[in-house]
């Protein structure tokens, strides 16, 4: 049984009746299996698990269409479902607002930054992407008050900014990021794919065998990195590479001399839509 809130007074009226551990699962909704294993991590981790569902308008840029976003509410509602029936005896508490105002109330203008993290790679693409993004699960934290928070690894910059953000305000949260999904042919699941035609779906294929091609070069051995370096220089003469990066997966530096894992971060465009990706790599 999924409880659903939509007004920020009754989901901190249910709140405030919680005693057990929580967990939180912020998510804009469209969901996927990816989402649904972070919920079914949360369960596993927790009596209770809040799982909100919130279009962010502050993390869309000006030639960003906020009204593309698909929203599916009932089909997301029949898939929490699902997975709540597996946990008889935990709770799935859905926060959904349905006016931006009940999270970020029209008096309030506070925006919080996580500098230099939300600049590089895809902050640099989307300036204030990340503010918006920062500013919603700090504002979602303040209203849950979650032990643990749960975040895919495939947007893995944005993990970056909120544990940054969680370090930064000394929150007694632990952000706990979980494997990516892919389909059985190695291709991420995002709310995005569904924007793919079969003939983009067969060719966005490149960005999974990219990342493992650039894998295997390294070997786990940081001696290959300028191997590895050439492949990337190479790799971007294909201009539909917004990005294709490596950097330290714990400081995301460029700099990788003391580096113990190194992350491959990429977004390849096919057509109009942005495909992202990353890879970890454990290195001697």
């Amino acid at each position: 049984m999924v409880e659903i809130f939509n007004t920020r007074k009754d989901l901190l009226q249910r709140r405030a009746e919680i005693q057990t551990s929580t967990g939180f699962v912020p998510t804009m909704g469209n969901l996927h299996d990816g989402h649904l294993s972070l919920l079914e991590k949360a369960l596993n981790e927790h009596e209770t698990v809040f799982f909100s569902i919130f279009v962010n308008p502050k993390q869309f840029g000006p030639n960003e269409d906020f009204s593309r976003y698909p929203r599916t509410f009932e089909a997301d509602v029949e898939k929490l479902q699902s997975v709540a029936k597996k946990f008889p005896n935990k709770k799935v508490i859905l926060f959904t607002p349905r006016a931006e105002t009940e999270i970020f109330p029209h008096e309030e203008n506070q925006m919080i930054s996580v500098h230099k993290l939300s600049t590089e790679l895809e902050g640099k693409i989307r300036p204030g992407h990340f503010d918006g993004v920062a500013t919603v699960v700090y504002r979602l934290f303040e209203l849950i008050r979650p032990q643990t928070a749960y975040f895919g690894l495939k947007d893995y910059q944005q993990y970056m900014v909120i544990k940054q953000m969680v370090k930064d305000l000394v929150l007694p949260i632990k952000i706990q990021g979980m494997p990516i999904i892919r389909e059985t042919s190695g291709l991420a699941l995002s709310s995005r794919n569904q924007y793919l035609s079969p003939e983009q779906k067969k060719g966005s294929l490149l960005l999974f065998e990219t990342l493992s091609e650039l894998k295997e070069i390294l070997k786990n051995q940081k001696s290959e990195i300028p191997k590895v370096q050439k492949k990337i220089d190479e790799k971007l003469q294909d201009k539909d590479w917004d990005y294709l990066e490596m950097r330290d997966s714990e400081t995301f530096s460029r700099e990788l001399s003391k580096s113990k894992n190194i992350s491959f971060l990429a977004v390849y465009r096919m057509g109009t839509t942005r495909l992202l990706d990353n890879m970890q790599v454990e290195v001697e």
